[in-house]
């Protein structure tokens, strides 16, 4: 099975995240994405069992505390993905390496060089094919205002199901 660890946004963020993808996707002809609102923790991965990493991130979660991030304004890796921009709270940023070092300790999690700390924190609006709309779509989403205060609350394991990503488990920071 395909697993992904993420944190998953809520409440207005998700609101604004769904219509922005929404008005892109539609205007522009571009593919959506199949994740809900989020922040990747440990991308994609290939697993039979996942037991072992579910008791590490129920443990971890009941031991540590949700941390403030912001959402503000977009960014782009390149000409191919266009993104919330993501500014984590120095205790957020601790909280995630603290669970990367965790993870680390699975000796059959494989990990890629765009994978575990020193990540840019972003929450993917458009990033299939975009290349040649690229100009006009970042033209577009730079009209858009958009500054959340929000929280790093949950670490979510999702599972690639029926040709989408479905949250397979939720675990809540205190």
């Amino acid at each position: 099975m395909r697993y992904v660890v993420v944190c998953l946004l809520k409440g207005e963020v998700l609101d604004f995240h769904e219509k922005i993808v929404e008005d892109v996707c539609t205007k522009f002809n571009v593919k959506r994405q199949k994740l809900p609102a989020h922040f990747t923790i440990k991308a994609p991965f290939e697993a039979d069992n996942i037991e072992e990493l579910e008791k590490l991130t129920e443990e971890f979660c009941n031991r540590n505390v949700m941390t403030p991030i912001k959402i503000k304004g977009f960014g782009h890796f390149r000409d191919n993905v266009v993104f919330m921009d993501i500014y984590p709270s120095k205790e957020a940023v601790d909280v995630h390496d603290k669970y990367i070092d965790e993870l680390k300790k699975l000796s059959w999690l494989e990990w890629r060089n765009n994978d575990g700390k020193d990540k840019k924190f972003h929450c993917t609006v458009v990033s299939k094919r975009i290349k040649e709309r690229f100009n006009d779509i970042w033209g577009y989403v730079s009209n858009y205002e958009l500054d959340f205060q929000s929280y790093f609350d949950n670490i979510s394991i999702l599972i690639w199901r029926n040709y989408r990503w479905e949250t397979y488990k939720e675990y809540n920071l205190k």
